[in-house]
């Protein structure tokens, strides 16, 4: 099984680790086009902070992860399971998964990002700030930049088994499976459920989203579950205790979605 999650705007700071090597990230394959994304964007903060911040989307406040990016190159790192932060992540607690449960975290788990492409939770990463949604100024749009590179490795890295997509609309943009791929992938929509007036009314919360879908891994790691496909998976989530709504490609070539319901968070 594959699991495919968004990164984590905020990132945790204080590595100790080694130096940043990119050659020594999962996914070789995707070495050159990191590097290429690294070079510009240690270029860009480096020689203009203003525009930088524009070209990167960040607040005044955020100033100082210009300089943060400017010393990338050799900056200490810490596994990216570390790294990430935030609502997913938090309720996700690798760190307090069993020894079992950790490893099969170290292969399920991709994390999307738009200066590594994508990266496995053990590979050691510095604190950055690039989002999936940035346009630099050589290479033009991240979400575009790493369709071709992802597409080259990401089936096989996938395998035979499911695919978890549960990515932002910002990350799903730079790899999209496709064939029979496709099919065994599922997507997942988490959904809170209220009665107001009587009537049931169902809306996308993001801090519903992310926290139930950090839960919902956490809970696939711990059990070892590692359903076949998506119709297996729902099964299993509903096993775990979640409402869950299956809906089936209406053609092939394209994804199974889930809609997970949730009334409290």
């Amino acid at each position: 099984m594959l699991v495919l999650l968004p990164p984590s705007e905020g990132k945790a700071a204080g590595a100790s680790g080694p130096a940043l090597d990119p050659g020594a990230l999962s996914l070789p394959g995707l070495t050159a086009a990191r590097e290429a994304v690294l070079a510009e964007l240690v270029g860009l903060c480096s020689a203009d902070e203003d525009k930088a911040r524009e070209v990167l989307g960040l607040s005044e406040g955020l100033r100082g992860e210009v300089a943060r990016n400017a010393a990338l190159y050799g900056a200490p790192t810490r596994p990216a399971g570390e790294v990430y932060t935030g609502v997913l992540y938090d309720a996700l607690d690798l760190g307090t998964l069993g020894a079992a449960a950790r490893e099969r975290a170290g292969r399920w788990l991709l994390v999307f990002s738009g200066l590594w492409g994508a990266v496995r939770i053990g590979d050691p990463i510095p604190p950055y700030r690039c989002s999936g949604g940035v346009r630099l100024p050589a290479l033009g749009s991240l979400g575009r930049y790493w369709r071709e590179p992802l597409e080259s490795v990401l089936p096989e890295a996938a395998g035979e088994g499911l695919v978890l997509d549960l990515r932002s609309a910002a990350y799903g943009a730079m790899w999209k499976p496709k064939g029979e791929l496709a099919g065994r992938t599922a997507t997942v929509r988490v959904l809170q459920s209220r009665i107001v007036g009587g009537v049931e009314k169902r809306s996308v919360v993001s801090h519903f989203n992310k926290a139930t879908k950090g839960r919902m891994v956490r809970a696939l790691l711990r059990e070892g579950l590692e359903p076949g496909g998506p119709a297996e998976l729902a099964e299993a989530l509903r096993g775990l205790g979640y409402t869950v709504e299956a809906e089936p490609p209406a053609k092939g070539g394209a994804p199974w979605r889930l809609d997970v319901v949730v009334t409290e968070l």
